[in-house]
């Protein structure tokens, strides 16, 4: 591990790679200060730079626009009051009262050094999780593999705001696309229509792109004054950090800093769930948590502190998922494994031993990303508030021609262009109606995946009870249906209904079988822990009155 680890910062503290971060985070923090330009975007659009590069230098770019982005979200947020990214909505709730109250320098100090040290966190965790989760994943058979794909799509359609049919619909229609092509197993032609184009299937990444940034243009530009219009009009003043303030209101909320950054973790590790959940519910829950919450929404720092440190930690938990399991945390990450296969290397639970200096790397320069991002951030905030002057058609131009070149150069063939206009039509249509893009794309991205394994497990053997009794494939089903019935138990809670009361216990009941299934004390342990809290929480859930609320 220690030579692997030095031969890691070899490569990381390059000065050729140090400049490329440096340019990554610089972008990143530009690209998430602008309203509407996702950090995914962002990410997209650095991808086609990659292609030339090593690996690592590839990586280390994307990784430092994905921290850049994290961080620079916060500008449009508490400056104008419109998040630059959707992990930085709960931000304008305190942020941008702190700055209508005369203090935008304190707001934007805490947004700072709350997002750096909640990535410093996750990065800590990532370094001692990745390779444990890692060894795990070794013990991982194509049926456990299939179920944890299915865990993915299911846990990204129940979390898509309230949409679930829609979310499950739209990751059926990702494994759609994905299935059009030749088949990998066999080579028959599936869904090609007699096009000899669709042969090969549609690439990834033009699909990504089309998806995520070109139907997010047509999105912002579909109100002809809107788009006449620069991004932000009027007069900006100079706007300078209080960082000893602002350093010091953190530690004096450690606490919450701390609760964030855990739940910003924990989001991260659910497959596509992302940094837009992990704001919104570490906000509610700091308020919760408070004694004075009728502060929150009137500039108060815990508020401010929750938002900025758990998007930024959400990124550590998406890239264990990313190294460990070879599964999208989010959709950055999506674009990462995309950027790897692009190199001949196969994402998977192998990723870390199989390719030590580049999983070490990573998490290096992850490291780095953050320190450059405290560093370059004040820079950043001046070009924000040049950039926001130029009217929005002419950025679209720009990002969309950038986009065509970009897919083009990837094949050199003119039917990637023609799957980005098309695919961003279509998640133009999405969008308008209610569909969400995420569960689409981890069916585009994890399809083959899914069906890779699936041959896998019925030509090694016919017996389809393994894909429920063996311990890891039974566990990823009790998630999956869990996360599928979550909106209805969150629809229960709400209503004060009785049965929503035992959703945790039946969880924990459920999960506990497959752990005493598993190999190693520790595991079986934790089941038995699991069944008797189960009990101990029935039996208190059923002494209490009906009309007590829970």
């Amino acid at each position: 591990m220690i030579e692997n680890l030095i031969n890691a910062f070899d490569a990381v503290f390059a000065l050729n790679n140090l400049m490329l971060m440096a340019l990554g985070v610089l972008a990143g923090l530009v690209a998430g200060s602008i309203p509407g330009f996702t950090i995914t975007m962002a990410v997209v659009l650095a991808l086609p730079f990659t292609f030339g590069m090593s690996p690592i230098e590839g990586l280390s770019t994307m990784l430092g626009v994905y921290v850049g982005g994290l961080t620079g979200g916060m500008f449009a947020s508490i400056l104008i009051g419109v998040p630059g990214t959707p992990s930085a909505i709960a931000t304008t709730f305190d942020g941008f009262p702190m700055a209508r109250k005369g203090r935008p320098g304190l707001a934007l100090g805490l947004g700072l050094w709350a997002s750096f040290f909640g990535g410093l966190i996750s990065a800590v965790v990532l370094v001692f999780l990745a390779p444990t989760l890692a060894a795990i994943g070794l013990e991982f058979g194509p049926w456990d593999y299939f179920m944890l794909v299915c865990f993915a799509l299911t846990i990204a359609a129940s979390l898509s705001e309230g949409a679930l049919i829609k979310g499950l619909i739209a990751g059926v229609f990702g494994l759609l696309v994905a299935s059009v092509g030749e088949d990998h197993i066999n080579g028959a032609a599936r869904f090609t229509f007699g096009f000899e184009s669709l042969g090969a299937g549609f690439a990834f990444l033009p699909v990504l792109i089309g998806l995520f940034a070109f139907s997010q243009l047509l999105n912002d530009m579909s109100n002809t004054e809107d788009a006449k219009k620069p991004m932000v009009a009027g007069h900006h003043s100079a706007v300078k950090m209080e960082h000893r303030k602002s350093i010091a209101l953190i530690f004096l909320n450690w606490i919450t800093l701390l609760r964030s950054s855990a739940i910003g973790l924990f989001i991260g590790l659910l497959p596509a769930a992302g940094s837009s959940i992990s704001n919104i519910l570490a906000y509610d829950q700091t308020k919760k948590a408070s004694k004075t919450p009728e502060d929150f929404g009137q500039g108060t720092p815990p508020g401010l502190i929750a938002s900025e440190s758990s998007n930024n930690a959400t990124a550590g938990g998406a890239l264990i998922m990313m190294m460990a399991l070879g599964i999208p945390g989010d959709a950055v990450t999506a674009v990462m494994l995309g950027a790897l296969t692009i190199h001949n290397i196969a994402p998977s639970p192998t990723f870390i031993s199989t390719q030590p200096v580049l999983a070490y790397g990573i998490m290096v320069a992850y490291f780095l990303a953050n320190f450059m991002t405290l560093i370059m951030t004040s820079g950043a905030l001046r070009i924000f508030l040049l950039v926001t002057r130029v009217p929005l058609y002419i950025l679209g131009v720009v990002i969309l021609l950038y986009c065509a070149i970009g897919v083009f150069t990837l094949n050199n063939t003119s039917f990637d262009i023609w799957t980005l206009l098309v695919f961003g039509i279509i998640g133009f249509a999405m969008v308008k109606n209610g569909f969400p893009l995420t569960p689409m794309v981890l069916g585009v991205v994890l399809g083959p995946l899914a069906e890779l394994n699936l041959s896998r497990s019925l030509s090694t053997s016919d017996d389809l009870t393994l894909f429920f009794m063996r311990p890891w494939a039974l566990f990823f089903i009790v998630m999956a249906l869990f996360s599928v019935f979550f909106p209805l138990y969150q629809s229960a809670t709400k209503a004060g209904e009785r049965w929503a009361q035992f959703y945790g216990v039946g969880f924990m009941v459920c999960a506990a079988i497959p752990l005493m299934m598993m190999e190693g004390s520790f595991r079986a342990g934790l089941g038995v822990v699991l069944l008797v809290l189960a009990a101990w929480l029935t039996v208190k859930k059923l002494r209490r009155p009906q009309h007590q609320n829970p």
